[in-house]
């Protein structure tokens, strides 16, 4: 596809939860022959599907989709273990022709790749990331989160509270290095991508309508099972992982029997449209998204239509 540039050729398709990039991952897979990388980072972990949103075979049209389900849920993973494992994929597609697509909404997963971050260990203190755990334990994740707000303001803005082990590794290279974790992850970048990437995103003009269809994927899950897998890994593990994903931590109050079942749904479509919100406060700072704003258009086609000459505007530069 792109033979004006030496590099490979990789596209992206983001935006946030329930905006449609399976669907528009799998047209455009079926329209330039390429294959999909998830960029989520709970579509990652076995056992957890219908919260994650991992497409169904039906869904997937027979699309190769690389990176879901391959981890055991008591195995923690980091962005550089998401760009180590994309970049071998990537290689893998290019290898047989393939065009990789990178879909999620995982944002540090998509910038980290796409942008050629070199993740420095920073060290490690293993005493003190325990008494980061024990002070979350005790004091909860927001606490914890506040620590990190206080010593590197940019690093907290970009990473959510509930995410533990992030919260915990920034406070850990702080307290190692020095050095602001944020400064670290821009010094980082400054190694040249070895691909030419082009990134879609989708959103909506009117973010009510993106509202509406979470919450209707809110109830399509509920009537998919979303009960019983988020009891069953609750039974099993105690969610240690799973209570960071929404859709499942907002249930333990019902197995628990301190709150009524539709009010913990009522509270997991709150918090996927206040996560929805926070993903397009991630990709909007990026300048190289292609927006398509999903109601100015009448009918997929459309959609498909205004990808394919987006595409072909980029490759012809």
């Amino acid at each position: 596809m792109n033979e004006k540039n030496k590099k490979p050729f990789v596209l992206a398709v983001v935006g946030p939860t329930a905006s449609g990039k399976t669907w528009l991952g799998v047209e455009l897979a079926k329209i330039y022959g390429g294959e999909v990388i998830s960029a989520d980072s709970m579509q990652i972990y076995k056992g957890m599907d219908i919260a994650s949103a991992k497409p169904a075979e039906a869904e997937k049209q027979g699309i190769p989709h690389h990176l879901m389900g391959f981890l055991d849920r008591n195995v923690s993973f980091s962005a550089a273990d998401y760009v180590q494992l994309a970049n071998e994929k990537i290689q893998d597609i290019l290898s047989r022709g393939k065009l990789p697509i990178i879909v999620g909404g995982t944002g540090l997963y998509i910038d980290s790749l796409l942008e050629n971050v070199k993740f420095s260990e920073g060290g490690s203190d293993e005493a003190y990331r325990e008494e980061l755990y024990a002070y979350a334990r005790d004091n909860g994740n927001e606490a914890l989160h506040a620590r990190l707000a206080g010593l590197d303001p940019e690093a907290a803005e970009g990473i959510h509270p509930n995410n533990l082990v992030r919260v915990v590794r920034a406070l850990e290279v702080c307290k190692v290095t020095g050095r602001r974790f944020s400064e670290l992850k821009k010094e980082s970048r400054l190694v040249e991508s070895p691909y030419e990437s082009l990134i879609i995103g989708l959103n909506f003009d009117d973010r009510q309508k993106l509202y509406d269809r979470i919450d209707m994927r809110v109830d399509e899950m509920v009537r998919s099972g979303l009960i019983d897998e988020a009891r069953q890994l609750w039974q099993e593990s105690g969610m240690k992982t799973a209570a960071n994903a929404i859709g499942y931590k907002e249930l333990i109050p019902y197995f628990e029997g301190k709150a009524v079942l539709s009010d913990c749904i009522d509270t997991v479509k709150q918090e996927t449209r206040r996560y929805a919100k926070r993903q397009l406060t991630w990709f909007r700072k990026n300048p190289r998204i292609n927006w398509l704003f999903l109601d100015r258009f009448n009918k997929n086609n459309e959609i498909l239509e205004k990808c394919k000459k987006t595409i072909a505007k980029y490759l012809e530069m």
